[in-house]
């Protein structure tokens, strides 16, 4: 039963029009969730009061898988496979939605690589947008896609077959990183420290790991006013970076108009 539906979740967007939002964008939302184990970023009493990223799934779930961590502990992960799950979860305060990028069923080869690409100020989504293009001429002959992460950068995937591993993916994102901070020092850090890349894009390649997630595109964010992680066309990438800002009114007038071009991503197999 959903419950609160007036709360302010932000504080011009209720628990009721983020419910409704999702039930409109499930359809968009669910194929990268399906089968995979998802964390949920929960704020029950809005983004302007406590919240946490919830990896063992809460109580009342209809399914759910079990990861091992580092640790060797045994984590049970809520699975979000349909409408009802997704409602379900955002009823709790669930506002984001962090998938695997492996599925739960072969859960040590990842279907995408990817990378979060994080501005440090005085950088911004302008730089990030430079970055990806480089990027993307660097992959070539792979595919590769882009999304707002809905906060401050971009995430760039790299959809595979599903063949490779982690302990294949994740050097190749080490090196892709490292070879572009070389391409492009002015520009970009491969290195965590803020300290040592303060004005340039972090290239976080460690998202390629068997118990990170990374928020999925159509979620929405806890950000201070409801942005969606949206999928973008490249061509996009030369535009004003405050137009890469999508409100959930815009991304689902986008949605609605253009479907959702971060589909392919599912369905090409490509191989490092």
């Amino acid at each position: 039963m959903l419950k609160n539906l007036e709360k302010a979740l932000w504080p011009s967007f209720t628990k009721g029009q983020m419910i409704e939002w999702y039930r409109a964008a499930a359809h968009a939302l669910l194929p990268h969730l399906a089968g995979r184990a998802v964390t949920l970023a929960r704020f029950p009493d809005g983004v302007d009061g406590p919240g946490w990223y919830q990896s063992n799934c809460p109580q009342g779930a209809a399914h759910t898988t079990t990861v091992t961590g580092p640790s060797g502990k045994k984590v049970r992960y809520c699975l979000i496979d349909d409408t009802e799950a997704l409602l379900w979860a955002a009823n709790l305060g669930t506002i984001e939605f962090h998938p695997f990028l492996a599925p739960a069923s072969t859960p040590d080869r990842p279907h995408a690589l990817v990378l979060d690409l994080d501005p440090r100020p005085p950088a911004g989504l302008g730089e990030c947008c430079a970055v990806a293009l480089h990027l993307r001429a660097k992959l070539r002959p792979l595919e590769s896609f882009v999304k707002t992460s809905g906060a401050k950068g971009l995430h760039l995937y790299v959809p595979l077959n599903g063949s490779a591993t982690y302990t294949q993916t994740k050097p190749f994102a080490r090196e892709l990183a490292r070879a572009t901070a070389a391409d492009l020092p002015d520009m970009v850090t491969d290195m965590p420290s803020k300290a040592q890349g303060s004005g340039k894009v972090y290239l976080d390649w460690a998202q390629n790991d068997a118990n990170r997630s990374t928020i999925a595109p159509w979620s929405l964010r806890a950000t201070r006013i409801p942005l969606v992680s949206m999928p973008l066309r490249w061509e996009e990438l030369s535009s004003e970076p405050r137009r890469l800002g999508f409100t959930p009114e815009a991304a689902l007038d986008r949605l609605r108009r253009d479907g959702d071009f971060f589909r392919p991503v599912l369905e090409i197999a490509q191989r490092l």
